[in-house]
C-alpha cells in the first residue's frame, strides 16, 4: 500500500505568536495518529512560484491514515488557532510505491 504524505507550505505569517502557540499542539495528535515528521522549517531555497516560508511534510503508513489525522478532532482543535494567523496550503498526497 503506497504511504501517504501531509504537506504544508505556508503562504504567509501575520501573527508569528499564534503560530508558535499553535507549534506546540498539533505534534501530539500527529503522532499519536502515526504520522513521522520528515522536514519541518524554513524553505533553504525556493524557485518558480515557491515562497521562502515554512513548509512541512509528515509521513503515513497510507492517504487514509494522513486524512483522518487531520481531521481528527484533536488536530481541528490545534487548527484554530492559526484562525487568521497564517495562509497556508494543505495537501494530502499518495506515495509512489
Amino acid at each position: 500500500m503506497a504511504k501517504g504524505y501531509w504537506i504544508s507550505f505556508y503562504r504567509s505569517v501575520s501573527n508569528p505568536a499564534a503560530l508558535a502557540e499553535y507549534a506546540k499542539l498539533p505534534g501530539p495528535a500527529i503522532l499519536a495518529a502515526g504520522g513521522r515528521f520528515l522536514t519541518r522549517g524554513t524553505a533553504l531555497q525556493a524557485f518558480e512560484a515557491g515562497i521562502k516560508e515554512r513548509s512541512i511534510v509528515i509521513e503515513f503508513d497510507s492517504p487514509a491514515k494522513a486524512i483522518a489525522a487531520y481531521e481528527s478532532p484533536a488536530y481541528q482543535a490545534a487548527r484554530k488557532i492559526l484562525e487568521g494567523a497564517v495562509e497556508r496550503d494543505v495537501r494530502i498526497v499518495e506515495g509512489v510505491s
